[in-house]
């Protein structure tokens, strides 16, 4: 929650934190829930997720970052490894007020937020891994899916993106394109350098070795049709996250938004069921 010292404000802006420039969005609640943290995908910016937004329910606090080199947030001097993003995070939490939040992270968002909760633990109440896996030892997608990620082409292209699109992401994007255009016209790329910086970050990275060791109340999303991350990794989270419950979806890569009606109201269950 807030500090009693200071107040989060509202809105977009750009904070420097020990010199990293971070653009920040946030998005008020009523004061009643555990601020909502959320961690994207590489190189994707903070508006991306506006749709699992808009369907969240208003009473929650959201806060949303552009992570280094990607959307507004210029990439740092030399590529970040997670547990300095993760440091990097918290020292961005103190100064924008908050000693503890609920973590939500999709994709390489969703690495980063089991880096944070496994760093901080004291700081992560809850925790919400969305189309994600294990790092280096998990099981890999599809090649042709993968190889799209080695570059942005995708999000410079958005004739491109709509072409590649359903094979990469799978799901709703393979029989809906206006999906792909919305995703495509919501992402602002931060540059070559903040891309590959962001990737490289997670070379070598795996969680497996501590993953039993996690202690926060943990719910895993996961789409039945991901080429990038296949299915059977959530269930690999879910069997060594020892306090985690698993929702698969009938949907792709990209279901946070695309399935956010439906998957919304699991997070909020989850969110405000009590442990005990």
């Amino acid at each position: 929650m807030p500090t009693e010292t200071t107040e989060p404000q509202a809105g977009t802006r750009t904070i420097n934190v020990r010199g990293q420039r971070l653009r920040v969005f946030i998005r008020p609640g009523n004061g009643t829930r555990t601020p909502l943290l959320l961690m994207n995908g590489v190189g994707v910016n903070l508006e991306v997720l506006q749709p699992f937004v808009d369907a969240l329910d208003p009473a929650y606090e959201v806060i949303r970052f552009d992570v280094p080199g990607t959307g507004g947030s210029p990439a740092p001097r030399v590529p970040y490894r997670f547990w300095m993003h993760a440091w990097l995070v918290a020292e961005m939490l103190d100064q924008l007020g908050y000693r503890q939040v609920d973590v939500l992270g999709v994709s390489w968002g969703g690495a980063l937020a089991q880096q944070f909760a496994f760093q901080y633990p004291r700081r992560c109440r809850r925790l919400i891994l969305v189309s994600t896996g294990t790092g280096a030892l998990m099981v890999p997608g599809r090649p042709s899916a993968l190889a799209r990620l080695a570059t942005p082409r995708r999000y410079q292209d958005p004739s491109h993106m709509e072409r590649i699109a359903g094979e990469t992401f799978g799901g709703k994007v393979r029989t809906n394109p206006e999906y792909a255009r919305a995703f495509a016209r919501s992402i602002r790329l931060g540059g070559q350098r903040g891309y590959f910086y962001q990737m490289l970050g997670g070379v070598g990275w795996t969680s497996l070795p501590w993953l039993c060791l996690l202690r926060q109340p943990t719910l895993i999303l996961h789409g039945d049709d991901d080429p990038i991350v296949p299915l059977i990794n959530a269930h690999i989270l879910h069997r060594l996250i020892p306090n985690s419950r698993l929702y698969i979806f009938h949907d792709g890569h990209l279901g946070l938004g695309t399935s956010a009606r439906e998957i919304t109201p699991v997070i909020e269950q989850f969110l405000t069921t009590s442990t005990a």
